[in-house]
């Protein structure tokens, strides 16, 4: 069925080589049955009824038997009311025909009517919902079981999200693309991507910093047909009809998010603040290799800062500190931090602190935080070191990055102790609850694990050299 039935609507291409790359097929089958789902028919309550909910209208017959409102259905596909339960007062029921057989939904308002995780502002599109959803599950439920065996995904990827992006990057760049797919030919262990909008989405990055990112997928209503990025096939129903990634933009079933590889893109302009900001996905975002708030700070502080005494020990003014988040976030790269507008440098310094701090995930992972605890309660020295080298590892690639990049430079912090009188152990007590936190928010669990946390941080500064 579903070979005679996947006929081409109109989709969206990008603009690139035609001996490469051809449009995608978005597959109609999906779409031609919600076409042709039975529409609702109101069954009205030719009386008054006493103690009708205000929510509900004349849809609503008061309390009757299961038996009767069949029968006020007369077996009309699509028709239905709502009754309220006789063996449960206050109880409501919407009773439906599909399928040459009346269907029984609890129903419940909360300020929306629902039977199940949808939400609907009238029964009318409930009901409209729920016949579309019937007709095709029982129309095409083996050909919805198999919707994501053959997915157009792995041949355009991100034709919608990175129109316009792919497009310039691959007018400049046919070359590189090329040389990629030759690497790929030379490296079996490299996929080989067979469309130039999918390498060019993956491969193709100025800078090479390929960090993996999953989709951060979200329940999405959308306005007009839509149809699933990763299998080609229609989004059906009236609302909830897919997800939608918050970062890069991408489409899809519910069902079909579950196989969308770990490869989100994100979109700059999805990107709200850079503060307070997931830590890969802001390096994603800018294609950089580490969040330019940790570059330009550490730039600023090792250009004019370095021997200040108590450098991060010392705060700077809470509501200059707040200034210069809000100047990251509305200016991004091209703030000015400089010592016409910020003079003393702990507000640098305590800028850079918050950055780590309002992070959602922090540098060191909620995944990694107890192993790095216990690396840190191993009494043999060689031991430990090996051990905290070995979570290291476990680290998202980003996060890493911008670890090694911190050590490095608290290591240079360390080197001018003299003048700022600050050590390892020391920045370790600063950094050492900046940088991690534990997964539950338990204070007594903090308490505890401070002098940990100091302990972790003193031996990453101490054995930058060895340790990344």
């Amino acid at each position: 069925m579903a070979a005679s039935s996947n006929s081409s609507l109109s989709g969206s291409s990008v603009s690139s080589d035609a001996e490469e790359y051809q449009p995608p097929i978005w597959k109609s089958y999906l779409y031609q049955l919600q076409q042709e789902a039975p529409r609702p028919k109101r069954i009205i309550c030719s009386g008054e009824v006493e103690n009708r909910p205000k929510y509900y209208g004349r849809e609503f017959h008061g309390i009757i038997s299961r038996e009767q409102a069949d029968e006020l259905l007369g077996g009309v596909e699509g028709a239905y009311i709502l009754r309220e339960s006789q063996r449960q007062p206050g109880c409501y029921t919407l009773a439906l025909r599909f399928g040459n057989q009346t269907l029984n939904y609890r129903l419940f308002y909360d300020g929306k009517h629902f039977v199940g995780e949808k939400r609907f502002e009238s029964i009318h599109d409930l009901v409209t919902d729920g016949l579309i959803t019937l007709y095709i599950e029982t129309k095409a439920s083996e050909y919805i079981s198999k919707m994501t065996t053959n997915p157009i995904y792995e041949h355009i990827g991100y034709a919608t999200l990175l129109r316009e992006k792919v497009s310039r990057r691959l007018s400049r760049s046919k070359n590189e693309a090329r040389k990629a797919s030759v690497t790929s030919e030379e490296h079996p262990t490299v996929e080989k991507i067979s469309s130039l909008v999918r390498r060019a989405a993956l491969t193709h990055n100025d800078n090479h910093f390929n960090y993996e990112k999953t989709h951060n997928f979200k329940v999405h209503t959308f306005r007009g047909p839509h149809w699933c990025e990763y299998c080609a096939n229609f989004m059906w129903g009236l609302i909830a009809q897919g997800v939608r990634c918050s970062d890069c933009g991408l489409n899809v079933h519910k069902q079909c998010s579950k196989h969308v590889p770990n490869d989100c893109q994100p979109d700059l302009k999805r990107i709200k603040k850079v503060y307070c900001c997931d830590l890969t996905t802001l390096v994603k975002a800018h294609n950089a290799q580490r969040p330019m708030v940790v570059d330009i700070c550490i730039r600023e502080i090792e250009a004019r800062g370095l021997k200040s005494e108590g450098l991060y020990r010392v705060s700077g003014f809470t509501e200059h500190i707040e200034d210069v988040k809000m100047a990251f976030d509305r200016d991004g790269e091209k703030v000015d931090i400089s010592a016409n507008l910020y003079p003393d440098i702990n507000i640098i310094t305590g800028a850079l602190k918050l950055y780590f701090r309002d992070l959602p995930i922090p540098v060191i992972t909620y995944d990694t935080y107890s192993k790095f605890i216990e690396a840190a309660k191993i009494a043999n020295a060689d031991e430990r070191l090996e051990a905290v080298h070995e979570v290291l590892m476990l680290l998202p690639p980003a996060h890493y990055e911008t670890l090694r990049y911190l050590m490095i430079h608290l290591k240079k912090v360390t080197m001018n102790e003299k003048d700022n009188f600050m050590n390892a152990e020391n920045l370790g007590i600063v950094f050492g609850p900046t940088l991690m936190r534990p997964p539950e928010d338990s204070m007594l669990t903090t308490l505890h694990d401070m002098r940990y946390q100091k302990l972790i941080v003193q031996i990453l500064i101490e054995n930058e050299d060895v340790l990344f």
